[in-house]
């Protein structure tokens, strides 16, 4: 790895107990008194360096309009910005090449919004899906690349309250391994 992984890890650890304070602040919680009360953190897979990828940027010049739907039986639409292609180790160890589509809404150009399901989708992850966001400075361009850590991969708020309507990842964006980084998901 060409990263300084201590420096990372102790990143990702301040990054998820700033995460876990913002859910025990009413502003800025999905959850509901009696949750931010009984809440002691969220639940993550161990850090796993080996899914933090660099990935490469093909433009999608259709500017196609996809739309997602949602927890909530609703509609949103988002344009299909760019395909993130990358190497991910499979459960036997193999690193294969996989696809996800980032997309960004019609109001944001400053990040990719990435969702996604995997083979943990359901099982030790929120059902909906998980998503990354993609912050980059300028414009996006062919043949960039972006580090797409998985280890940052989050449950939208609806995972935690039926208040919020959440964008389900599209099946472009089902991938056919298994990643067990980020949030992981326990239901009630």
């Amino acid at each position: 790895m060409d990263f300084d992984v201590d420096a990372w890890r102790s990143e990702l650890q301040a990054h998820r107990e700033q995460k876990d304070e913002k859910f025990g602040v009413p502003h800025s919680s999905p959850l509901g008194p009696e949750g931010r009360r009984e809440f002691d953190g969220l639940d993550y897979f161990d850090p796993a360096p080996e899914y933090r990828v660099e990935a490469t940027v093909e433009l999608d010049e259709s500017q196609e309009t996809v739309t997602m739907e949602t927890t909530a039986d609703g509609e949103e639409l988002y344009e299909r910005t760019a395909l993130l292609r990358f190497e991910i180790p499979d459960q036997r160890g193999s690193t294969g090449e996989h696809t996800l589509v980032g997309y960004q809404r019609v109001d944001r150009s400053d990040s990719l919004f990435v969702p996604f399901r995997d083979k943990t989708t359901g099982q030790q992850t929120y059902p909906g899906g998980r998503y990354m966001e993609l912050h980059y400075d300028g414009t996006l361009e062919d043949g960039v690349t972006f580090t797409l850590d998985f280890n940052l991969a989050y449950n939208p708020f609806c995972a935690y309250s039926g208040a919020y309507e959440c964008p389900l990842p599209p099946e472009e964006n089902w991938l056919e391994v298994a990643i067990p980084a980020g949030e992981r998901y326990e239901a009630d």
